[in-house]
């Protein structure tokens, strides 16, 4: 096989960044957009010395589990890899990785694996959305996606994906943007002020909030048009302005203030009143976090009498709901603004046995002189700290539950943890949080040995 080859090649899996995996002769080939069971004439573009990477030429026979995907432009924005794969498709195979990763990656076998928790559609589901602006070759403006594999944009007026309640704000902004005639930024040259429109909305409320990323705040009109978009749409509650000055991909700005309304929007979880901002990590599917939040009540069995210390704890979002079935919680958290919402939203919600800390889980966590009956850790995709590990195996706390985003890191540190028969798995509990791309979600439950 060299690069350029027309093959020919049939679809038999799809890897963990959303790609077909085939195989010609001993060599594996992955190919964007296509479904396990798709027959297809396949181009080589490009030859690596274990794998070789594919592209579309013509499909021969599709698979059963191919759709017609739920989106116009699904051919070419970068958003999701997956509109294309039937969903029960998708769900079964977010299981088969994790199930996976904990063979391959952990060593555990005969594990069962809960069915994967899952909304009742995969699409609207996203309560935050954040497009680029920019301008095309004939000067139109423009926001939307990338394009798949580069930096270019894909115009959109809805998205099948976001919260249909955000639609018709889109297309209807653009316009407005248009009209003001405002400076569009260009990234290739680091010039222009508006950088992404940002809508986020609180799934239970139904309140909106927009926010415009810019490099500079002066922009004509700016004050006027943010109160007439107020007036025009009764969901809007606020629209803020966030400065972001620097190069690079980077979204978000250190400053954000509201310029009409408000600078958050109400929202309730699990019976919780939050205000979030519009730069406030929480997750993006809230039905299905409430759902992974209730099974993780279920398994826990709070008695009212346990310490717990939720790690990598962000606003809250656990740490609350948890404190209102525990003794006391401890939330760790490296932001000091995540912090700050943590605490408001327990002033807020009159819940008093609970406290935060701010700095990184390795730092905290081995300086605590809480004795937890239960620790929660919720890191990033490069999972723990080899040091968190350290601790926890010292500290024996009863229960750990892990709840990961990365099944092959989640997979690595918890053999770490059940080394020398510390603890054992007793609860494995996926969820779909990222409908028609191959992220998956997962709860573990540790109880100690």
């Amino acid at each position: 096989m060299q690069q350029g080859d027309l093959i020919e090649l049939t679809i038999h899996d799809l890897n963990s960044q959303g790609s077909g995996v085939g195989r010609y002769g001993n060599q594996v080939v992955f190919v964007p957009d296509t479904v396990p069971g798709d027959r297809l004439e396949v181009r080589i573009t490009r030859l690596k010395r274990q794998y070789g990477l594919g592209k579309i030429q013509r499909m021969l026979e599709p698979s059963g589990d191919r759709r017609r995907p739920p989106c116009i432009v699904a051919d070419k924005c970068g958003g999701c890899q997956w509109l294309q794969v039937e969903e029960s498709l998708q769900l079964e195979i977010k299981t088969k990785e994790v199930t996976q990763a904990l063979q391959r990656i952990g060593g555990f076998e005969d594990l069962k694996v809960e069915p994967i928790l899952h909304g009742s559609s995969g699409l609207g589901y996203r309560n935050k959305s954040t497009y680029p602006v920019g301008r095309s070759s004939t000067g139109q403006l423009q926001a939307g996606y990338y394009r798949k594999g580069s930096h270019q944009l894909v115009n959109l007026n809805q998205c099948p994906i976001q919260d249909q309640r955000l639609n018709p704000l889109l297309s209807d902004i653009k316009q407005d943007i248009a009209a003001n005639g405002w400076s569009i930024y260009n990234e290739a040259k680091h010039q222009g002020k508006l950088r992404h429109l940002a809508f986020r909305i609180g799934h239970h409320t139904g309140e909106i909030l927009l926010t415009l990323i810019t490099t500079a705040p002066d922009f004509p009109n700016l004050e006027e048009q943010a109160a007439s978009w107020l007036a025009e749409y009764p969901a809007l509650v606020g629209v803020c302005l966030n400065i972001n000055d620097r190069k690079g991909n980077m979204i978000w700005g250190r400053d954000t203030r509201a310029i009409a309304g408000r600078d958050y929007v109400n929202e309730t979880f699990v019976g919780l009143n939050l205000k979030l901002r519009p730069e406030t990590f929480f997750q993006i599917n809230t039905a299905v976090a409430e759902h992974l939040l209730e099974k993780i009540l279920g398994q826990l069995e709070l008695q009212g009498n346990e310490t717990i210390i939720d790690a990598y704890c962000g606003v809250g979002t656990f740490t609350l709901p948890l404190a209102q079935q525990a003794k006391q919680v401890i939330g760790i958290e490296v932001l000091p603004s995540s912090v700050q919402q943590a605490q408001a939203s327990a002033a807020d919600n009159h819940i008093e046995n609970v406290k935060f800390l701010v700095g990184t889980v390795e730092d905290v966590l081995p300086n605590l002189e809480d004795t937890a009956d239960i620790v929660l850790v919720d890191p990033p995709r490069k999972g723990c700290d080899r040091r968190v590990l350290d601790t926890l195996r010292q500290s024996r706390p009863r229960q750990i539950l892990y709840i990961s985003c990365n099944p092959a890191t989640l997979a690595r540190d918890l053999k770490i943890l059940c080394e020398a028969e510390a603890y054992t798995v007793e609860w494995v509990q996926p969820a779909d949080f990222f409908p028609q791309t191959p992220h998956v979600e997962c709860a573990v439950l540790l109880k100690m040995v």
